[in-house]
């Protein structure tokens, strides 16, 4: 009988430490501070009032809407593109790099990039690498983990390659959604200087709010004394 105790007590020991495990490598999965492997950034250590305005899902049917909005508030964006999206949509890939913005990798597929082998992990990154340059990109090309969530293998494959994993500090959706104002309200409280914006405008009806928001939330910031620029210019402000 004591015998069956201490085994219970070590299969209930053993369910405790698994289960703790798991939960640290989830909260370690969506951390938008830290990974196993290399460094990311979700926002910039500085006193300037200077912030980056990211676009994820890039591009899509809205592509243009969005900049004609940018261009009418003289405003440049960073925009994380699907390779698959590229595809449907070269068009208004292009005309994103035309008109100056900057442009990041946000995978092939857009599916989580968690317990996927490195040839996996380097498809998706590599062949949408590929799309943007043979449509006329000259700059770096940063990553953004799709869904945000990262483990073991994308990191060590972003460090490995010398990419740069940029997460975000604000990102309106994830608290409030289908609600032009209050989105607005939630990013201009949100933001400080250094701050790491993330929409979602390019989302079909999803991204309707965003849309509506994304001019008032430009007037606001700026009438807060804030300067926008892409999240390379962002990076040389790091203290």
């Amino acid at each position: 009988m004591k015998n069956l105790k201490k085994y219970a007590k070590a299969i209930i020991l053993l369910t405790v430490i698994i289960l703790l495990v798991c939960f640290s490598f989830y909260k370690i999965s969506k951390s938008r501070s830290s990974q196993f492997f290399g460094g990311l950034t979700s926002h910039v250590n500085t006193e300037e009032k200077i912030i980056a305005l990211t676009f994820d899902d890039a591009p899509t049917e809205y592509t243009n809407e969005i900049l004609e909005i940018l261009d009418d508030k003289n405003v440049k964006a960073t925009f994380f593109v699907v390779g698959k999206n590229f595809e449907k949509y070269p068009l208004e890939g292009e005309a994103i790099i035309e008109n100056g913005h900057e442009i990041g990798n946000h995978s092939y597929s857009h599916q989580r990039c968690i317990f996927k082998s490195q040839t996996f992990i380097e498809s998706e990154i590599e062949k949408t690498n590929t799309l943007i340059h043979d449509h006329g990109y000259k700059g770096e090309i940063t990553f953004r983990p799709p869904n945000g969530k990262k483990l073991f293998g994308l990191p060590y494959y972003l460090n490995k390659n010398n990419i740069k994993t940029i997460m975000w500090d604000v990102e309106p959706d994830t608290y409030v959604s289908g609600d032009a104002d209050a989105i607005v309200k939630y990013t201009v409280e949100n933001t400080k200087p250094g701050s790491i914006i993330l929409l979602h405008p390019l989302n079909g009806t999803a991204g309707e709010a965003d849309r509506e928001a994304l001019p008032k939330i430009i007037d606001e910031l700026k009438a807060g004394g804030y300067s926008f620029v892409t999240v390379s210019q962002l990076l040389k402000y790091e203290n």
